[in-house]
């Protein structure tokens, strides 16, 4: 035994380093042919950094119905893998762990994911090579991942499609769509921190991978612990195409059907600020908004595509901190409004000039609302939506997104459904809708003009007008299986068009909403525990609410508490849900909260629901009521959390 393998027993033996870890060391060591990888572990044993083990090696990342995200740059970066470039924020090599994401595991994902839709395609009775779209974003190395990919995908017998640069993550499910392609992967980690990265796998409907794909997906690339593969001969090898503008004019083509009344941004030519936040939106963003005439101001230091986001602690829209600089600008140019969008844009998020005269951020749930509300009215203004086809018409929105949206769907009379949080169940609602059309009636649906897919929609399936999630993901149409920051843009600047044609702005279009269906407000947060020791947290903290569900919070006695990991629950179409790790509490003075564990980041997520009626005298105090009601539930959830935590340590 070397010396170093000596050290890490004797580590391992006075509990320094877990069990787990010493074995998945072997375990990387005897699976790859990196001979880097060594060297890295070697000087993190040398300089007895077993939390940085522990992390890297507690787990081996496994493929998950979402594919795999993970950290690509330790927080101890080795010399090893800093390479020739210098800066630990940007080394030349990801970090070597069983638990992160570097070659290793994209080789597993990768080769997997294919060996699956090699087998679906035989068991479907289809003779050919599979066909494989690529994208990546701005991340650290996501354009190296992709080649690889890429190459990988050539060399076992794939056809494969791969973006010339970076691309957002809806066009790649647009684009696979488009090919009639088998199988999609981005290399992305949306919008968490630049140390993470991340592989997102779609299917042929170019949704992410659900059942009864995803069970078989997982058990290959699972089951394969070594990055080696056998190369085809020439004969059997696949060919590689690069996709480039004309792709992206087809994405935009499409992405200008999402208007539902273009002659509102004839002559109305508002000043926004935008911002990629480092990303790939504004390849798309930027020309579109200037061609429906807009005037675009970016921002210019963070137009570069730069994987550390330098100019933000979190590439995350969600967050207030990063539009702040966009904000900031606006404020200089008198911009009427500010988007942001994250790394692989499909998230987004704005603050408009409200009647004070003041920038006023708004959430994802308030966003949301506002698209879907505009949306459903005017839909039925144009006839597009009657009394006769509603039944027809959906809204989805996930169990953890506003009840207001709820609230509007039932005002108008068409239909909610809701799903787990994960937008590819949203586009699993969309695969099914598409595929209930009679075959005789669709015939290639995905060719067909946006009125004629609608109209086919409504006479014989389900008619989608909106979907969203409190995360800032919304989709306003059903050629893209994901939430889609492009097209959110689209319909937020006809929605600020509308506003303007009013004289009105949007504040006072939410306003008014509040005025008609009460006060609605929620609070999202999380408790972060990150690496091995956080993962243990983060799965007993959650257990504990299962197991141990409260009875009285904040002073009110606990009315209903519904627990997805034990319970059957089904939707408003009588589809079961997958049970889940998330239990939704009702509180009888009316507020609600939500628990669960991200499955992409190290957090476990509180979220908080209330409502009131609004004062016709004093709205804001309405507002400010309900605010106070969420942080006191939130100060009592946060405490109950810890103590929760401390009473496990001391078992």
């Amino acid at each position: 035994m070397s010396n170093w393998r000596q050290r890490l027993t004797e580590a391992v033996g006075a509990g320094k380093v877990l069990a787990d870890s010493e074995q998945n060391i072997e375990l990387l060591l005897g699976g790859t042919g990196d001979e880097r990888a060594e060297g890295a572990i070697v000087e993190l044993v040398d300089g007895e950094h077993w939390e940085e083990l522990n992390d890297r090696f507690y787990k081996t990342l496994a493929f998950g119905t979402g594919g795999l995200r993970g950290r690509t740059i330790g927080k101890v970066v080795t010399h090893v893998e800093r390479g020739l470039s210098g800066p630990e924020d940007c080394p030349e090599f990801p970090c070597y762990g069983t638990a992160c994401m570097n070659f290793y595991n994209v080789s597993r994902a990768i080769r997997g994911f294919i060996s699956y839709v090699k087998r679906h395609l035989e068991e479907s009775g289809e003779d050919r090579k599979p066909v494989v779209v690529i994208a990546h974003d701005t991340r650290h190395f996501s354009a190296d991942f992709a080649r690889y990919c890429g190459t990988i995908c050539v060399e076992v017998g794939c056809d494969v499609h791969t973006f010339e640069g970076p691309r957002a993550t809806p066009e790649l499910s647009f684009a696979l769509r488009m090919l009639r392609a088998d199988a999609g992967v981005v290399l992305t980690a949306s919008h968490n921190p630049s140390h993470d990265n991340g592989f997102k796998a779609y299917f042929n409907d170019g949704g992410q991978i659900v059942e009864p794909h995803a069970g078989g997906i997982m058990a290959e690339v699972n089951a394969l612990v070594s990055d080696s593969y056998e190369v085809l001969p020439d004969e059997g090898k696949g060919t590689a195409h690069v996709l480039g503008s004309e792709m992206d004019e087809k994405y935009k083509e499409k992405l200008r059907t999402i208007l539902l009344r273009p002659d509102l941004l004839d002559d109305r030519r508002a000043r926004v600020v935008y911002t990629n936040l480092h990303g790939t939106g504004g390849w798309i963003v930027v020309p579109m908004l200037r061609e429906l005439g807009f005037d675009v101001v970016t921002v210019k230091e963070q137009d570069e595509q730069d994987g550390r986001f330098p100019t933000v602690d979190s590439p995350n829209p969600e967050n207030a901190s990063a539009l702040q600089k966009a904000i900031e600008l606006a404020e200089e140019v008198g911009a009427d409004a500010v988007i942001g969008t994250d790394p692989d844009c499909d998230r987004m998020g704005v603050a408009v000039r409200n009647a004070a005269g003041g920038m006023q951020l708004l959430s994802g749930n308030q966003i949301g609302t506002l698209m879907a509300w505009y949306r459903i009215k005017t839909f039925f203004e144009q006839g597009v939506i009657t009394e006769s086809n509603r039944s027809r018409a959906i809204l989805i929105k996930t169990f953890v997104t506003t009840g207001f949206q709820t609230a509007l769907a039932q005002h108008f009379g068409i239909g909610v459904v809701n799903t787990l949080t994960g937008f590819k169940y949203i586009g699993e609602k969309l695969r099914k809708y598409e595929e209930v059309i009679p075959a005789g009636k669709r015939a290639d649906y995905r060719s067909l003009p946006e009125e004629e897919t609608r109209a086919l929609r409504l006479e014989y399936s389900r008619f989608f007008v909106f979907g969203g999630e409190e995360s800032y993901g919304y989709l306003g149409s059903d050629f893209v299986r994901d939430k889609d920051g492009n097209g959110s843009v689209v319909m937020f600047a006809e929605l600020a068009a509308f506003a303007m044609s009013k004289g009105r702005k949007v504040t006072d279009l939410l306003d008014e909403l509040y005025q008609e269906f009460g006060v609605y407000d929620e609070m999202n947060t999380a408790l972060v525990l990150e690496g091995a020791e956080g993962a243990a947290k983060i799965k007993a903290l959650t257990g504990s609410y299962s197991t141990q569900p409260p009875t009285r919070i904040d002073g009110s006695p606990v009315a209903k508490v519904q627990d997805f990991s034990k319970e059957d629950v089904y939707d408003e179409e009588g589809d079961l849900i997958p049970k889940t790790g998330m239990l939704m509490v009702h509180l009888e003075d009316g507020r609600r909260f939500a628990v669960r564990p991200s499955g992409t980041e190290p957090k476990i997520k509180f979220y908080l629901f209330g409502k009131g009626e609004p004062e016709p005298a004093n709205l804001e105090s309405s507002k400010a009521a309900v605010r106070e009601s969420l942080e006191t539930l939130w100060s009592w959830l946060e405490s109950d959390a810890y103590s929760r935590m401390e009473a496990m340590t001391e078992q």
